[in-house]
């Protein structure tokens, strides 16, 4: 498997318990595998035992090592299902309701997080994106004091053109699709905290836009002019420039004449932007174009971390986000 080597290494510092709850899925099985097998995480199957079996026979890999909870059978099934109830009776689910809602691997796999016994999950590579999601903000829940859970993407470059592996945070391409300017702030201060975690060197945002120094006048430069001020109010500490054109950002000389009082002097690495159409589109272009490895969508926000695949996802991919959800994991428990 073709693997950040820097996720590696930082995951494995104190690998936590992770639970994947598709792993008759090969590509999950085999990522689950590995992730055990090299110490990035501590890994839990949630499924159907005779099948997993199966899907690692097919794939030659001995699992007695990775424990299963059966959601069906479990002697965890009954404690989960109350404490299922107990979180989601004011929405009026009943004892017989949780009963049933706990024999879902996802439902299982994610009380599992929320009542300790593990420490992150991830699903996708099955379940589709809105599933994992509904089920990690309902069972898992927001982070205290976070106004909106948001997504990124940690963005891997590695040309020709570069000396080394240059590493980014593209936020949010996958969730908010329309945000605030005060839900933009709150998805840049959240980026801002997952760039601490990932990245090599201290954070440097860029707010961008269509715009640079309000050189347009436009309801939607205003909106992110102002969450900037909201971020540096925030964060006073921090490298970052208000509304900004990408080549503004990205390119020393370009900023030196756009952007004459930069903080981030070109050399940005965490792009924030404005609505999910133009992140969406932005990390695609810089995967197809630019040949970046984009990791994730990865969630931020929530109380413990839960973590969503594509449904195109390589087992390399998913190991990369289970070494992410560790990660995460162990920056929640120093918290």
């Amino acid at each position: 498997m073709q693997l950040n080597p820097q996720l590696i290494d930082a995951s494995t510092i104190r690998p936590a318990r992770i639970v994947v709850c598709e792993p008759e899925d090969p590509r999950i099985l085999s990522a689950a595998y590995h992730a055990q097998q090299l110490g990035i995480a501590a890994m839990t199957l949630v499924g159907a035992p005779e099948k997993i079996r199966e899907t690692a026979a097919s794939l030659s890999l001995d699992i007695r090592h990775l424990p299963i909870e059966n959601p069906t059978t479990s002697n965890k099934r009954d404690s989960l299902a109350q404490a299922l109830h107990a979180k989601r009776a004011h929405k009026g689910m009943t004892q017989q309701d949780a009963q049933h809602a706990i024999s879902d691997p996802l439902c299982f796999a994610n009380m599992l997080v929320a009542t300790g016994e593990a420490e992150g999950s991830v699903a996708g590579a099955v379940y589709c994106t809105a599933d994992v999601v509904r089920s990690a903000l309902q069972l898992i829940g927001k982070k205290k004091d976070t106004p909106i859970v948001s997504s990124f993407f940690l963005m891997l470059f590695h040309l020709a053109q570069h000396d080394e592996p240059i590493r980014a945070i593209f936020s949010d391409c996958g969730l908010v699709i329309e945000p605030t300017e005060e839900e933009l702030a709150a998805i840049a201060i959240a980026a801002v905290d997952s760039a601490k975690m990932l990245l090599p060197v201290p954070p440097r945002v860029a707010m961008l836009s269509f715009s640079t120094g309000r050189s347009a006048d436009h309801p939607c430069v205003t909106k992110v002019v102002n969450a900037a001020q909201r971020v540096k109010a925030a964060l006073p500490d921090l490298a970052i420039d208000e509304d900004i054109q990408f080549d503004a950002a990205i390119v020393p000389e370009v900023a030196a004449r756009k952007l004459k009082h930069s903080t981030v002097n070109g050399m940005a690495n965490v792009f924030i932007f404005p609505n999910l159409e133009a992140g969406n589109i932005g990390y695609k272009i810089a995967e197809r174009l630019g040949g970046a490895k984009a990791v994730g969508p990865i969630i931020q926000g929530l109380a413990k971390p839960a973590n969503d695949l594509s449904r195109g996802c390589s087992p390399e991919d998913v190991l990369n986000v289970i070494a992410i959800t560790s990660i995460q994991a162990q920056h929640l428990a120093h918290a």
